[in-house]
């Protein structure tokens, strides 16, 4: 911020010495042509097929949006920039766009940097939305702070009302990142709304961020035969984990978060059996007939040649959701599109949205059912 101000008032004593002094200082500023619009992700990294999906979602909505007119007659000019998928460098990612002049960010994408980056746009008072961090505590920085996606507490306990509504469980066991935030909450919340559920937690193992090798874990659950096998993770880890469950005799029914969208991408066609009829949570399914959804996935499969994620689905409705915010306010005044932000009731690729009071979207969830490499549309279910 130092350096930012150190420019304006080089560029101010400039001016005056220019243009004649007290008459030039009295000249308004000139009103922005566009309206810069800061994006934060890692587009490189152990998380870049997050990054690169949801971007690319973004990316869509911004051509379109600027295609057909702007936002209140201005183009959008996006500043995306790479984090890497570490916090520290998504703080500086922010600062940079802030010194740029952003009125808004979308970003960041996976749950720590979220958190770190909406501690600082918390301070600064700059509308943040992030499409797609789940953790509890992002939004709860500040009432700037916005999600489009639903919250790791949230698909845990709902999944654990699928697992004995839908799945008729008794039991089930938990296997978990230890290391991660995101994979010990959704845990977490999934065990006690089992027990809450009456479902017996008859197994929970642990492991940490870099493990490749579960069959120690494995082997023990596989002992107790549970009737599911919770496994919250990334789609990486998942696949792993599946296929092991799988060798070691584990016959339960898998069932997992939105950790578990690109899953497919990452596990060999003839390992396919091992992630057969697995159920995740997510956030819309390619196969909605919905129009606007199959002209979303009809434009980005045009621009990418590649089938839209939800990460994708999420950036995308996050580049709408400002635009109408930014409209409501009649202005780029970051008071007034966060409160425009807040008050919204918005259609999008991933359902009907509201935020309730702490800046989370109230929205349904979308179960995912993996059949033969492929997503399948099972239900929509809610808490």
């Amino acid at each position: 911020m130092k350096k930012k101000l150190v420019t304006t008032l080089l560029g101010a004593s400039l001016l005056l010495a220019a243009c004649g002094g007290e008459k030039a200082a009295e000249k308004p500023v000139a009103e922005a042509e566009t309206i810069k619009i800061g994006a934060i992700g890692p587009l490189t990294g152990g998380v870049a097929i997050y990054g690169i999906s949801a971007t690319n979602g973004l990316k869509l909505a911004v051509d379109e949006i600027n295609a057909n007119g702007g936002i209140l007659g201005k183009q959008i000019e996006l500043n995306l920039l790479d984090e890497k998928g570490d916090s520290t460098e998504a703080v500086n990612a922010y600062n940079k766009l802030v010194d740029w002049g952003m009125v808004a960010l979308i970003g960041d994408i996976t749950s720590k940097p979220s958190v770190a980056v909406a501690e600082v746009a918390a301070q600064d008072g700059i509308p943040m939305i992030t499409p797609t961090g789940t953790q509890l505590n992002i939004t709860e920085a500040g009432s700037n702070v916005f999600r489009v996606c639903f919250t790791d507490p949230y698909q845990g306990e709902v999944l654990a009302k699928f697992t004995k509504d839908k799945l008729a469980a008794k039991t089930v066991a938990i296997i978990s990142n230890n290391s991660s935030d995101y994979s010990d909450g959704v845990a977490n919340a999934f065990a006690k709304e089992a027990e809450a559920q009456g479902i017996q937690v008859v197994a929970r193992e642990g492991y940490s961020d870099g493990d490749k090798d579960f069959k120690a874990q494995l082997t023990k659950i596989a002992q107790q035969n549970p009737d599911v096998l919770f496994v919250p993770d990334y789609y990486e880890q998942d696949g792993l984990i599946a296929i092991q469950a799988r060798e070691v005799g584990i016959k339960s029914v898998i069932v997992g978060p939105d950790g578990w969208d690109g899953v497919v991408k990452t596990v060999d066609p003839s390992s396919y059996a091992a992630i057969e009829d697995v159920f995740f949570a997510n956030h819309y399914s390619t196969k909605d007939s919905n129009e606007k959804v199959q002209n979303f996935i009809k434009n980005y499969k045009e621009k990418y040649n590649d089938e839209p994620s939800a990460f994708s689905a999420l950036s995308y409705d996050a580049a709408y959701i400002l635009k109408a915010a930014i409209e409501k306010a009649g202005s780029t005044d970051k008071e007034a599109v966060a409160k425009a932000i807040k008050e919204i009731e918005f259609d999008g690729i991933t359902g009907h949205l509201t935020f309730d009071e702490k800046n989370n979207p109230v929205k349904g969830i979308t179960i995912i059912k993996i059949v033969n490499g492929d997503y399948t549309f099972d239900s929509v279910i809610s808490k």
